[in-house]
This record gives structure tokens, C-alpha cells and sequence, in this order.
């Protein structure tokens, strides 16, 4: 082929090209990929039996923890009680865990409520010393609050900076609970009550926070969550 006859057959292409593109109206071409765009998000956020059936283990397993909790928390709570007045709250993470764990790996909204409030349900229904109100609405208390940073960062960063922020948040909103609805009467910029925040804070942070995050990619590195892409992601990596 001469070039004329090259750049003839190249003019005529882009011709074309600008004209089907002139042809297609931008309006049209938008709405479509929003749309799909939807249907992804829709698809993402849609739970799949072995979703439901992983929450729930854990929201089992949880529940057995805070109830083994309940038996043994009394003493060490005291001691600490006895060190500083509200340190007893450095110890609460292990009521936190269910939220930030079921969120990691089955990464659907509501799997922290769902985990939470179904773990208390089960410490409820073993009995304690909390009653209903300590256990089961506590729980959906933590669920929410466990599941209000994931919804803010949309679902999006899994690192183990928002889940300590997610147990940070989770021992807030725990410990105001507790403080303001099942102790009522305390005041609220009193020493106790702010020892007593700060230090569910930081036992969120770190016990239902990074530990559950190592705690995730323990698992995760067995292959035991090849059905979810948290895990997947994790144990790909390991493999290589």
C-alpha cells in the first residue's frame, strides 16, 4: 500500500470514528454506566447464604466469648476499679469483638449489627449478670456504633487503621451506653466517666480492633475464607 493510499484509508477511518462518535448521544452512554455502576453496588452489597452462615459462626463463637467473659470479668474489673475509678474499662474490648471481625470478613452492610446483636442475644440466653438491656441492646448498641465507620469510608478501606478506629468507635459508643443508660446518674465530664471512655477506647482499639485484624489475616492466610475476596486477597498474596 502507497502511503497516499495509507493516509487516504486513515483519513477515512478517523472519519468515521468522529462520526459514529458524533452519532452517539453522551446523554445515552451515561445513564449506562451508572446503571451498571448501581447493579455492581447492589450485587456487592447483597448477602449470599455462605455470608449469613459465616456471620452467624461468628456471631456463635462471640457470643460464647462474652458470656466466658461475663464468669471470670468480675475480679480483674474490681482490681482495676481499685487502681483507678473506671480503669475497669481497659478490659472491655473483648465485649467489642464481634462488630469489627464480622465486618473484615464478610465486608456487607449490616454484619456488624447482625454479629453484635446476635452474640448478645446468645450471652442473654446463657445468663448473666447484665440482663437484657446489658446484653442483647448492648449489643445492637456496639453493632451500630462498630458499623458507622465502615458505612462512613463506604464500605471501601480494609487496613488495620480502620479497624482500630472501628473498635475505637465501638468502645465509645459501648462504654456511653453503659455509663449514661445502665449507671445512670453519673456525671458526665466527672473523672470516672472520662477515665472510663478513654479507657474502653483504647481496649476497642486494640482488643477488638488490631487484635481481630491480625486475628483475620491469621485465618485468612489457612485459606479457610477462599469463599469471600477478603480472603482470597490474603492468601493469594501468601501463595506467590
Amino acid at each position: 500500500m502507497s502511503a497516499s493510499t495509507q493516509q487516504k484509508t486513515d483519513s477515512s477511518i478517523s472519519t468515521v470514528t468522529s462520526v459514529e462518535d458524533a452519532a452517539v448521544p453522551r446523554a445515552s452512554v451515561t445513564p449506562d454506566l451508572n446503571r451498571h455502576g448501581n447493579v455492581r453496588r447492589i450485587l456487592r452489597a447483597r448477602w449470599r447464604p455462605i455470608d449469613i452462615t459465616v456471620a452467624s459462626v461468628i456471631a456463635v463463637a462471640s457470643g460464647l466469648v462474652f458470656w466466658m467473659f461475663d464468669l471470670v470479668v468480675t475480679a480483674p474489673a474490681a482490681f482495676l476499679e481499685g487502681l483507678i475509678p473506671g480503669f475497669s474499662g481497659i478490659i472491655s474490648g473483648f465485649w467489642y469483638i464481634a462488630g469489627p471481625l464480622a465486618m473484615l470478613i464478610v465486608r456487607k452492610p449490616g454484619a456488624a449489627i447482625y454479629a453484635e446483636t446476635i452474640g448478645g442475644l446468645l450471652e442473654l440466653a446463657f445468663g448473666n449478670q447484665w440482663g437484657f438491656s446489658g446484653s442483647l441492646v448492648a449489643g445492637l448498641v456496639q453493632g451500630i456504633f462498630s458499623e458507622l465507620v465502615f458505612a462512613i469510608l463506604l464500605y471501601r478501606i480494609w487496613n488495620a487503621w480502620s479497624t482500630a478506629l472501628c473498635g475505637l468507635v465501638t468502645g465509645l459508643g459501648g462504654s456511653l451506653y453503659s455509663l449514661f443508660v445502665l449507671q445512670s446518674g453519673l456525671h458526665p465530664t466527672g473523672g470516672y466517666v472520662i477515665t472510663n471512655v478513654m479507657s474502653n477506647c483504647i481496649s476497642g482499639a486494640i482488643i477488638s480492633g488490631i487484635l481481630m485484624w491480625y486475628l483475620f489475616l491469621a485465618i485468612a492466610k489457612t485459606g479457610a475464607l477462599s469463599h469471600f475476596a477478603s480472603g482470597r486477597m490474603i492468601f493469594d498474596s501468601e501463595t506467590r
